[in-house]
């Protein structure tokens, strides 16, 4: 069993009389990436910054790497590596001027030879030596995510990592992340993308009006919400009105030729449900289950559209924590 990098207990931070987290509880295990998804003032970002001892909470206790983040600010900070919504690299630098003057700053010992292994990391070779204000959003996101490395910090906090990135530089920075959790980091992640958490975390909580609505797996999540069930498709209407019969707790539809059963998708229950038709020798031309999405859960618990809806539910900094 993996021990704790994160261990956060009745976590609790007001500005004024509004309370921005209210007794919020998690263990983030080493070695996995944590998902924080909130709409816009859920906390996300103040938690993050209590997390990276930039403020300080009102009350709990939180431990990163086995340190407290309120009596042993300068070993926890030692422990961690943050990368923000906006990517906090030097304009005037070169790429890889960016990286040594990290790498100075962290006191990193043989740097040159660290700063030349991280261009190469990151794809970032041919364009090290141009400045940081000629690279693409994605190339300042590499750059930002190679600077965040330097000292080989246990926890990575990736405050939005690939707002404004296109869908291959958002899979390339997938691709990072994955890598670097093989390795043993940790990753604590906010996103707005559902997709992201999806693809990327073991642990996915929801944070809304400064509580935790839930938290799990992703699967674990889907599975809470109902609408999970086996689609099926027929060859003409003979055959799904012989299936309509049999698959009575079914809704049809005449013109696509589909029956929908609800059904928990589970591997067993479609099984029984494929009986059912054999026995009475119908075949289905094809069939699909359907599962809730992360975004269906987000709906059911904070009221909101997922953060790429209509609604700006995400928008990543809390209005209370400026």
């Amino acid at each position: 069993m993996r021990t704790s990098a994160i261990s956060v207990s009745g976590l609790r931070k007001a500005y004024g009389d509004k309370a921005v987290l209210d007794g919020i509880d998690f263990e983030v295990a080493e070695g996995s990436v944590f998902s924080l998804l909130g709409p816009n003032g859920a906390g996300k970002t103040t938690t993050v910054n209590v997390l990276t001892t930039l403020i300080r909470a009102d009350a709990g206790t939180v431990r990163i790497a086995g340190h407290d983040v309120a009596t042993a600010t300068g070993k926890v900070r030692a422990a961690i590596g943050v990368t923000g919504q906006s990517a906090a690299v030097d304009d005037l630098l070169t790429g890889r001027e960016n990286l040594r003057l990290m790498a100075d700053l962290r006191r990193v010992p043989a740097a040159a030879r660290l700063v030349t292994r991280l261009l190469e990391r990151f794809d970032l070779v041919e364009s090290a030596e141009k400045r940081a204000s000629a690279y693409s959003g994605g190339m300042r996101r590499k750059l930002d995510l190679a600077m965040t490395l330097v000292g080989d910090p246990e926890v990575i906090f990736l405050d939005e990592p690939t707002t404004g990135l296109d869908p291959r530089s958002r899979r390339t920075m997938w691709g990072i992340v994955r890598e670097l959790v093989s390795e043993g980091t940790t990753v604590f992640l906010t996103t707005r993308y559902l997709e992201e958490a999806d693809q990327l975390a073991d642990q996915v909580a929801v944070l809304h009006q400064g509580r935790l609505a839930a938290r799990g797996t992703p699967e674990a999540l889907r599975r809470r919400m109902p609408g999970t069930h086996v689609r099926f498709r027929f060859a003409d209407l003979y055959e799904l009105d012989s299936a309509a019969r049999i698959l009575v707790e079914a809704a049809r539809d005449d013109e696509e030729l589909t029956l929908r059963v609800p059904s928990d998708g589970e591997t067993k229950s479609v099984r029984a449900l494929l009986e059912r038709l054999d026995v009475h020798a119908v075949d289905a031309q094809e069939f699909s289950v359907h599962r809730p999405d992360l975004d269906d859960v987000f709906l059911a618990l904070t009221g909101r559209t997922g953060p790429e809806g209509a609604e700006p539910a995400y928008e990543g900094k809390e209005a209370n924590s400026r």
